[in-house]
């Protein structure tokens, strides 16, 4: 099966991007299914549902979460009746699944969210959720697993990878919003630190420049806000998995206004 991996979708330039190249690409590259982190993807906080059908429409199958996932409440309800699941390690009666199994091309494919330490909520250990999530799996024979860790810091997201690695398919790093060269396949895993952002990418990191220069010069509050006008990128990665291991991948830099760039893995 073929995977791809679409990193945080900020706002209704994410949303242009995935409706004008995605399928495209789906096409071009033989995808069988694509997941995205859609936490931004509503003004660059939470999700509502207007704009979860738009992603479904542009070629998304199954969409993931992180500490924004509860920025709209009517995310409550999306968890009932369409593909979406929130980081695992948030407390025990939260709404919602932090992972789920679905069907790709006659196999069982584990998807699993988890939110890090560092900068974030308050959640539970990120690394021991995860690892017995992943065992239950495996004890369960369900040999493709892919991760998204949504966390501020690479030495966890390359902490849990190191921890995880040749027993999962795949793990891709996401929230940072700035995509990372580190794209690798070892024992069958691959790993990228950060996906990056679909979105306006000339401005800071998918919002409009003004606001967080504010607060850099002043320490003042400013909003955030996703710029009318921007130049659009669209960033995901996609990998080959074949009886639960990762034989091989590539990143896939989608621009609104020149070719696409491709990065392939190193191999290990």
């Amino acid at each position: 099966m073929k995977i791809a991996f679409i990193g945080d979708i900020i706002g209704r330039p994410g949303r242009e991007m995935l409706a004008k190249k995605l399928l495209h690409v789906r096409k071009e590259y033989g995808i069988d299914f694509v997941i995205a982190n859609s936490e931004n993807v509503s003004h660059g906080f939470g999700m509502i549902r207007k704009n979860a059908d738009e992603l479904l429409k542009a070629g998304v199958d199954f969409m993931t979460g992180g500490n924004h996932t509860w920025d709209k409440k009517e995310i409550i309800s999306m968890f009932e009746d369409m593909p979406l699941i929130r980081p695992l390690n948030y407390p025990e009666g939260v709404p919602g699944s932090g992972y789920k199994v679905v069907e790709v091309c006659g196999e069982k494919l584990a998807i699993i969210n988890v939110l890090g330490h560092y900068g974030m909520s308050m959640v539970e250990n990120p690394f021991i959720a995860t690892t017995r999530c992943v065992e239950s799996l495996i004890e369960e024979g369900i040999k493709n697993i892919i991760i998204d860790f949504h966390a501020e810091s690479t030495a966890e997201k390359r902490g849990l990878y190191m921890m995880l690695q040749g027993k999962i398919s795949a793990l891709f790093g996401t929230h940072t919003h700035i995509g990372t060269d580190d794209l690798s396949v070892e024992l069958g895993t691959c790993y990228v630190s950060d996906v990056g952002l679909s979105g306006c990418r000339d401005n800071v990191i998918g919002m409009d420049k003004n606001a967080p220069i504010k607060r850099m010069m002043t320490g003042l509050p400013a909003s955030f806000d996703i710029p009318k006008q921007c130049k659009k990128i669209m960033q995901l990665i996609v990998c080959e998995i074949i009886d639960g291991k990762c034989i091989s991948a590539q990143k896939l830099r989608v621009f609104d206004d020149r070719e696409t760039l491709v990065q392939e893995a190193l191999y290990e």
